[in-house]
């Protein structure tokens, strides 16, 4: 089965309307956590990259450490470029917001907010100083400022071919694309699909791609969830348990930020030297990939190793993709990332 991070299943409702396409672009505004509800994960992991706009420090640092191959981004976006207030909600991340209503909104669960002045910069701007000439997906989660991010687009130019926009008002949610839908639908895209949070739009040339969208919104028990594992030293099921365990002695929700010298270290602390400098074969090193990743499927090659000296081999292992997702899945109920009692 299935592992999803997303809220709401975005990212397997991606995954299966740009089924068989190895590589892609995406720009996710509002990335969150890199993570926990994280919506372009699961695209990263299967090798695509993108842009990731994540104003929050601490969840923009986090960004670095997990996922290096995006580009991430402690800015604003809207309409115009410049500077705003941008405030952001303590431990509830994903209510921070541009809009200060829904800040204060935020209040009625138990928390406060602080704050702080951004820079300010339009998609049509972003996208050009990045050289973002094909946009596969782009995804818009910014708590009541979507009008501002549609509107600062040039969408004759840059013309992702899948928009997903989160369509519910923070805090009551009642429908809110009214007030933005209508640029979306005069800059040439068609609504494709609503999964209860967010509506999908299709770009008018790639129209073809309406055809793959599920007709009924999905099984909720159909994948897995991140957050329903709990935490991994404490669940034999959670699919990174035997790495957490391995690791035990370093702060959880510091590990994506850990050193991978210090990982490695603490990783093959019962190794001989000796045999960290024979040459390995696959079979031992799908063994190690096994037990560090567990059975959730990886990018890593251990036929690419071969004849490696295992010390080479385990630390190409743990400068992975899927190896650092690994550390970001651990942290994720420790960090912030997934709101946990203890």
């Amino acid at each position: 089965m299935d592992l999803s991070y997303a809220q709401n299943m975005e990212d397997m409702h991606l995954a299966q309307v740009f089924a068989g396409e190895p590589q892609g672009f995406y720009i996710d505004v509002g990335g969150g956590h890199p993570v926990a509800d994280n919506v372009s994960l699961r695209s990263y992991l299967a090798g695509w990259h993108g842009i990731v706009i994540e104003p929050q420090a601490a969840l923009h640092r986090l960004y670095g450490a997990v996922r290096p191959r995006d580009i991430a981004l402690d800015v604003l976006v809207g309409r115009s470029a410049g500077e705003a207030a941008f405030h952001a909600v303590e431990k509830l991340h994903g209510f921070s917001t541009m809009v200060e209503a829904h800040a204060r909104g935020a209040a009625e669960f138990g928390t406060s907010y602080v704050t702080e002045r951004k820079p300010v910069m339009t998609l049509a701007a972003l996208c050009a100083s990045h050289g973002a000439a094909r946009i596969d997906w782009l995804k818009i989660d910014v708590e009541g400022a979507e009008a501002d991010v549609l509107a600062g687009n040039d969408w004759q130019r840059f013309r992702p071919r899948v928009v997903l926009i989160e369509a519910i008002a923070p805090g009551t949610m009642e429908p809110s694309h009214e007030a933005w839908e209508p640029m979306l639908l005069t800059a040439g895209y068609r609504f494709a699909f609503f999964d209860g949070l967010n509506r999908w739009y299709v770009a008018d040339e790639a129209a073809a791609l309406t055809a793959r969208f599920p007709v009924v919104y999905r099984d909720w028990g159909s994948v897995r969830h991140l957050y329903d594992h709990g935490r991994a030293r404490e669940r034999a099921d959670h699919p990174d348990h035997a790495l957490a365990s391995a690791l035990a002695g370093l702060d959880p929700a510091a590990l994506p930020l850990v050193g991978p010298d210090t990982i490695f270290g603490f990783l093959t602390k019962n190794i001989p030297a000796e045999d960290l400098a024979r040459p390995v074969d696959s079979d031992m090193l799908d063994r190690f990939a096994h037990l560090w990743l567990g059975s959730e499927p990886h990018s890593f090659d251990p036929d690419a190793h071969t004849g490696d000296m295992l010390e080479g081999a385990l630390r190409g292992l743990i400068g992975s993709d899927h190896f650092r997702a690994a550390l970001g899945r651990i942290a994720a109920t420790h960090d912030g990332g997934f709101i946990m009692e203890g």
